[in-house]
């Protein structure tokens, strides 16, 4: 099918910049992944994957805490620090990440 058509999208830099690292490795070029992505909404007849809020456990979700819960957990944080039982924010992404690819689908 000839490709005639001109999309012009303004994305945040950062967002591209990954994506583009990622295709990169699959050997596929952002246009190309694009009409993928345009060719799929238009089989599926909506966007191609599901877009849900992530999953909080319950034991750290705001929304059902108390006022006091939150309290508590803040002062927990606060004697944590003061502790020097901290982790490196760079660290704790890492193995939050490693954690996440260890999942299974």
């Amino acid at each position: 099918m000839e490709k005639t058509a001109t999309l012009n999208l303004r994305v945040n830099p950062d967002v591209k910049k990954n994506a583009e690292t990622i295709l990169a490795q699959l050997g596929v070029p952002m246009a190309t992944a694009v009409d993928m992505f345009l060719k799929q909404v238009a089989l599926t007849g909506g966007i191609p994957f599901a877009i849900t809020l992530p999953k909080v456990p319950a034991s750290i979700n705001a929304d059902l805490m108390s006022l006091s819960e939150i309290r508590e957990k803040l002062r927990d944080g606060f004697a944590d620090i003061e502790s020097g039982n901290v982790t490196p924010a760079r660290e704790a992404f890492r193995k939050f990440v490693e954690n996440r690819s260890d999942e299974k689908i």
